[in-house]
């Protein structure tokens, strides 16, 4: 059930965020309830100045891959800037791109996230693509060098869950790098139909931060991801037009 992307294997399939949690106490048990071996961090967020308010103190590096973020950039020169600075203060290459296009949705800019991904591919960043649900921008982003592709369930922050599974779909069918579905999962059962899809992961944040109860709902969230991923392995039954009984026909008695 491993998942590799990059150099580094990920036994748990759920990428979690670190922002809005009501403090970092809660942050830090919604993390260990949910399983997850990668958090994502808003490097524009992180005050480096202050270690009583600086997010990384908070974190256990030694249990955690640290994967930072570009959220809130709207360019690619901006994106480009924030992963360097993320590469010096985290020491990773790994990074999250995500450049924002328009400010109500907070829908991505493919084109700029298109530019950004090639240089930093080109400087050795292992990029992790964040991206509208769109075939044609997943086929793009895996030829430049995207190390995964994460296709958005929904808007960032609508807890909506999977408005287009089919649109996910033919992403999973036609790229090879790891899919991810970043953005908009609200709830368990979300992750459990991403799963089920075939993605190979999951990335949430506020489903679990503004849960009424962030770590019942981390470790929601875990089962969830173990359960969408066996049902995908496993199989499920074709779909049918009409019923059929459960039970042979043979030997009934009447």
């Amino acid at each position: 059930m491993t998942l590799r992307i990059g150099s580094h294997t990920f036994a748990s399939r759920l990428f979690v965020g670190t922002g809005k949690y009501s403090s970092f106490e809660v942050m830090r048990k919604a993390l260990e309830a949910s399983g997850t071996g990668c958090v994502t961090v808003a490097i524009r967020r992180v005050n480096l100045n202050n270690p009583q308010e600086n997010l990384l103190q908070h974190l256990d590096l030694k249990r955690y891959v640290l994967l930072p973020n570009t959220a809130g950039c709207y360019t690619a020169e901006e994106a480009i800037r924030t992963a360097r600075l993320a590469r010096e203060v985290c020491q990773t290459p790994l990074i999250k791109l995500e450049v924002i296009g328009d400010q109500s949705t907070l829908m991505p800019d493919t084109q700029a996230t298109l530019e950004a991904t090639k240089v930093l591919v080109a400087e050795g960043f292992t990029v992790l693509a964040y991206t509208n649900d769109d075939i044609v921008v997943a086929k793009k982003l895996e030829q430049i060098g995207a190390a995964a592709v994460m296709p958005l369930a929904a808007p960032i922050g609508s807890g909506q869950g999977i408005l287009n599974p089919l649109t996910i779909s033919f992403i999973r069918e036609q790229i090879q790098v790891p899919v991810i579905v970043d953005a908009g999962v609200g709830t368990a059962s979300d992750v459990a139909v991403a799963l089920e899809l075939g993605v190979d992961g999951v990335l949430l944040n506020t489903g679990i931060a503004l849960a009424k109860d962030p770590i019942k709902m981390a470790l929601a969230m875990k089962h969830a991801a173990e359960a969408g991923r066996l049902a995908y392995e496993a199989g499920r039954m074709s779909k049918k037009y009409t019923g059929s009984a459960s039970s042979p026909k043979q030997g009934m008695i009447v």
